[in-house]
């Protein structure tokens, strides 16, 4: 407060009214209020009698309802209705051809026939003229297929002994010529109907000529290739839109038909020559799906670059079909593959060519490596899993690599041409990926591939089984040496490679003892050091952990040693993942290598399980191990599993000394618990008595009371009972809830155990009506006295609510 202030000027400095004045500025603003409340309520009943006349004048002028709309336009009903008048009347000219065609004479046939036939193809130029465009439609449909119930007629009156495919095929280029002429007319060219029926017409007369003359499948095929390229031809030059899609649906499904064909016929092909003109028909296929593409390059891209690729794999297949039979039959693939490379010089040389038609190629190239890595693919995947020595675990080492590697399944007889596919792909991703984005991609790729090529080699040359896993591990090196790049894509591919290869060497090795454990030795000393850089150490580092309990393992066994005192040598793994988490805290790879460390304690529990003595042991040093790892800041949970593996630890040691008594087993859980539950309650007072004694006092007072009840003795009752009641006194000394509930049920569950003899024996001695009786007298007492109960029992629960 300042110091200018005097006492005398305070009661004066206010901002508030004399109370007078307040009252009389609240009457003024309460009037005004009233006031302005009685013009609303006026103003709003105006507008409720404005709109109530408003909505009774627009209620009496209502539109009528407007009629139902129409399900079905008037075009469709047209529509519908020529179709099915068109198709009964071709279905009663038919059934007139084939059934009624015998009761009338050669002239009344032809004069039938011919007449009708004439007024149907004539009809649709009238009605062209009139403008009934669907009609004529519908009376053309009609004219054409009586065209071909008079090709039917014809040979059956005229020319019955004539051969019917041979027929067929002068009939169907008949008929496409004829309907071609019609669709043509100046009359008809409005017709959309004749012009794709003529080419659907089209597509049989060469097949069955084919047929007629019994020619062979390459002049079969051949016949299909002709006619799809003729609809080729037909689709790409053609405006009318439905000619162009009758012309590509034949082009695909005849094409389609013979491309089958001329495969079937290259892949059976007995001698270089069936396979020169097999290929020959795939040359044609290609030649007609290559021109095909250069013509809608410019409007559909998608469309040549499927035509571009269809070409380039049916030239693969023509000339590689023919080289089969230059080179031996394992090799068969890597000709295939270099056909299919060798594509790849069509995108550089012509440049002339359109883009879609080079991409397509390029496509085609990539098609073809695919499949040789496909192939190739199961003689990699014998090698690297193929080593089926975990049954045969030093049995003995055999005479060579190869023999380690097929111990269970057969050597493929063209495994030797495998390391040339992969080789040839790896140098295309090396040389031929040149795109910005795509070239780191491909010398990954090609990586793989080197290693896969440099994997199989000591299996294919059949080298000694040392020399064989020598290979090996110098692989396994050098791939981590690589995964020192700053890369992260070659360094994860680098990580994979060598992990592989560390699992294919230790798989050869298992056929000797020595080789397994030098192996296991170099393998945990190698991941170990390639641990020291920070962005290998979340993989190796597992990785040398895993080998080193595989190593523990193996090295119990080379000594004799039974499983369970092998255990005691594999918690060397779960000691030095907990000494070496601490100083990978904060990185990627603490958690993988705790997880391998609980990964191995739990192997050495597995091992040990045979023997109750050293499981008892195994699992104390796990909860020690786990004990320490709980002192760390971030690892305070892992306490409790430190808790549960002691507590494991001495109920195995009790179950090994045949203790049968089960507070032995209890109380070590009940006093550790115990002992938390009251440091808890004096951090934290407000801690409920429940959380914190409650699942102590659980842990013994139950199974001691199940024992207690089967127990004819009086020492076990007698023991509990004071406990108990010790319990129940401290629960009420302290007036804590828990104790004194649990003391106090457990002690009565004893007394009643004590006393039921007894009861039983008054029982028995007592008149058959008695406990009825008493019964009955009980229920008169309770009820009398309910009220007074009640109020008892709302006391000891308030009482019992009160404590903690």
């Amino acid at each position: 407060m300042p110091y200018g202030v005097t006492r005398t000027t305070l009661p004066v400095m206010t901002h508030l009214p004399p109370p007078a004045e307040e009252l009389r500025l609240l009457d003024a603003e309460l009037r005004q209020l009233e006031s302005r409340r009685a013009q609303l309520l006026a103003r709003r009943a105006w507008l409720v009698a404005t709109l109530h006349q408003t909505q009774q004048q627009a209620g009496a002028q209502l539109p009528p309802a407007a009629p139902p709309r129409p399900e079905a336009a008037a075009p469709s009903v047209q529509n519908v209705l020529l179709a099915l008048g068109g198709v009964l009347l071709t279905l009663a000219a038919a059934v007139f051809t084939l059934v009624s065609w015998g009761d009338m004479g050669i002239a009344g046939r032809a004069l039938v026939l011919g007449a009708v036939t004439l007024a149907a193809l004539a009809g649709p130029a009238l009605l062209l003229k009139r403008g009934l465009r669907s009609t004529a439609e519908s009376v053309a449909g009609l004219g054409l297929a009586l065209t071909v119930l008079d090709a039917y007629a014809l040979h059956e009156a005229a020319l019955p002994g004539t051969d019917g495919t041979g027929y067929a095929a002068a009939a169907a280029a008949v008929l496409a010529g004829i309907w071609s002429a019609y669709g043509l007319l100046p009359a008809t060219a409005a017709l959309r109907l004749p012009l794709p029926c003529a080419l659907a017409a089209a597509q049989f007369p060469l097949l069955l000529w084919a047929l007629s003359a019994g020619a062979d499948p390459y002049v079969i095929s051949a016949a299909l290739l002709v006619t799809a390229g003729l609809d080729t031809v037909a689709a790409l030059r053609v405006t009318a839109a439905s000619v162009r899609i009758c012309a590509a649906v034949g082009a695909y499904g005849t094409g389609g038909w013979g491309v089958l064909g001329a495969g079937w016929l290259s892949v059976t092909a007995d001698g270089p020559g069936a396979a020169a003109r097999a290929g020959a028909l795939l040359l044609l296929a290609a030649a007609i799906a290559l021109g095909a593409a250069w013509r809608v390059s410019g409007s559909g891209v998608r469309h040549a670059l499927g035509l571009a690729a269809a070409s380039g794999l049916l030239t693969v297949g023509a000339l590689g079909g023919v080289a089969r039979f230059g080179v031996p039959a394992e090799w068969s693939v890597p000709a295939h593959l270099a056909l299919g490379i060798a594509l790849l010089a069509v995108p550089r040389a012509g440049r002339l060519l359109p883009d879609a038609v080079r991409h397509g190629v390029a496509c085609a190239s990539a098609a073809v490596q695919a499949l040789a890595l496909l192939w190739a693919l199961p003689v990699v995947a014998l090698v690297v899993m193929g080593p089926g020595w975990l049954g045969r675990v030093w049995s003995g080492a055999p005479s060579d690599i190869r023999a380690a590697v097929a111990v269970e399944a057969p050597w493929p007889s063209d495994a030797a041409a495998a390391p040339v596919v992969l080789l040839a792909v790896a140098g295309v991703l090396t040389l031929a990926v040149r795109a910005e984005q795509w070239r780191p991609r491909g010398r990954l790729g090609a990586l793989g591939l080197l290693w896969a090529a440099a994997l199989l080699l000591p299996a294919i040359l059949a080298v000694p089984h040392l020399a064989g896993m020598s290979v090996l591990g110098v692989m396994t090196a050098a791939v981590l040496y690589l995964g020192r790049t700053t890369t992260s894509g070659a360094r994860i591919t680098a990580l994979v490679l060598a992990l592989v290869t560390a699992v294919d060497l230790t798989l050869v090795s298992l056929a000797s003892q020595t080789a397994t454990l030098v192996v296991l030795s170099v393998l945990t000393a190698l991941f170990a050091s390639a641990s020291w850089r920070a962005g290998l150490a979340p993989f190796t580092a597992p990785a040398a952990l895993v080998y080193a309990a595989v190593l523990a393992s193996a090295t119990g066994a080379a000594a004799d040693w039974p499983p369970a005192r092998t255990a005691l040598l594999v918690l060397a793994v779960p000691v030095a993942a907990a000494l070496l988490a601490p100083r990978l805290a904060g990185s990627r790879s603490t958690v993988p290598v705790e997880a391998v460390g609980a990964a191995a304690g739990l192997l050495a529990v597995g091992l040990a399980v045979t023997d109750p003595p050293l499981l008892a042991l195994v699992l104390a040093l796990c909860g020690v191990i786990t004990a320490g790892t709980a002192l760390r800041p971030d690892r305070r949970s892992v306490g409790h599993a430190a808790t549960a593996l002691f507590v494991l630890a001495a109920w195995v040691r009790l179950d090994a000394w045949e203790v049968g008594t089960p507070e032995a087993y209890t109380l070590p859980v009940t006093v550790p618990a115990l002992l938390i539950g009251a440091l808890r309650r004096r951090r934290d007072p407000q801690t409920s008595s429940w959380t914190a004694y409650g699942p102590g006092l659980a842990a013994t007072l139950v199974p001691s009371l199940v024992a207690a009840w089967g127990d004819p003795h009086w020492t076990r009752p007698l023991l509990l009972g004071t406990a108990t009641l010790l319990v129940t006194l401290l629960g009420a000394r302290h007036r804590l809830q828990a104790p004194l509930v649990l003391g106090g049920s457990v002690l009565a569950l004893v007394a009643l155990h004590e006393l039921a003899p007894y009861v039983v024996q008054v029982t028995g001695a007592l008149p058959r009506w008695a406990p009825p009786a008493l019964a009955g007298l009980l229920l008169l007492a309770l009820g009398a006295t309910y009220e007074q109960r009640i109020r008892d029992v709302r006391r000891v629960r308030a009482v019992l609510g009160r404590m903690n």
